[in-house]
């Protein structure tokens, strides 16, 4: 049964086409921000850590609301890794470890 919003099948499907890439594009942004959490070195250590953490955390509460608000208009939220990957608009990079400010660049 599909959900009358007062929103025509055709816009609500695009919609959600929309909300499913920025899901996909937030997801990948937010593995990349976790990996660099994970692997950054050098002298600024300590922020950079602390910083791509609380980008992460932010980052993970965006996707909730979004894949959420994409439910509520009766979109269907994609929400495997095949999924984010393939509906992205930005590209893994497996196996690179940048210099810290390659990360920070890499994040914009």
């Amino acid at each position: 049964m599909e959900t009358n919003i007062g929103i025509s099948s055709e816009n609500s499907k695009n919609i959600s086409d929309i909300l499913n890439r920025l899901v996909s594009d937030e997801y990948i942004l937010y593995t990349k921000t976790r990996n660099y959490h994970w692997n950054v070195i050098g002298m600024q250590f300590n922020d950079l850590h602390k910083f791509f953490e609380s980008q992460y955390d932010e980052l993970d509460a965006i996707i909730d609301e979004v894949a959420e608000r994409n439910r509520s208009l009766g979109g269907k939220a994609k929400a495997t890794l095949a999924e984010f990957i393939g509906n992205s608009r930005l590209k893994e990079q497996p196996d690179t470890y940048p210099e810290a400010k390659t990360m920070l660049r890499n994040l914009l």
